[in-house]
């Protein structure tokens, strides 16, 4: 991959920011955490984009609200072509 990163906002005990992370390890996808438990930037960051709640997964231009792993797989695919 080029481009930016893959970036997932999460938090320390979000189950759903747990399986996000595990997918994108399933697909050997290189991301970037940003815990907003364990850095305020973050939760500024996330607040900012409009968005209320983690998980929130940044593919491209894309944010990915949850764990829709159908959204995940398509934005990954048009990410990675």
């Amino acid at each position: 991959m080029s481009a930016a990163p893959v970036i997932i906002y999460t938090s320390t005990h979000c189950v759903f920011c747990k399986k996000v992370k595990s997918f994108l390890a399933e697909q050997n996808v290189a991301y970037e955490e940003r815990n907003i438990d364990l850095n305020e930037k973050y939760a500024e960051e996330l607040w900012n984009s409009g968005m209320r709640s983690v998980p929130v997964t940044v593919i491209g231009e894309r944010k990915i609200l949850g764990f829709n792993q159908a959204e995940l797989s398509r934005a990954l695919e048009a990410y990675q072509s």
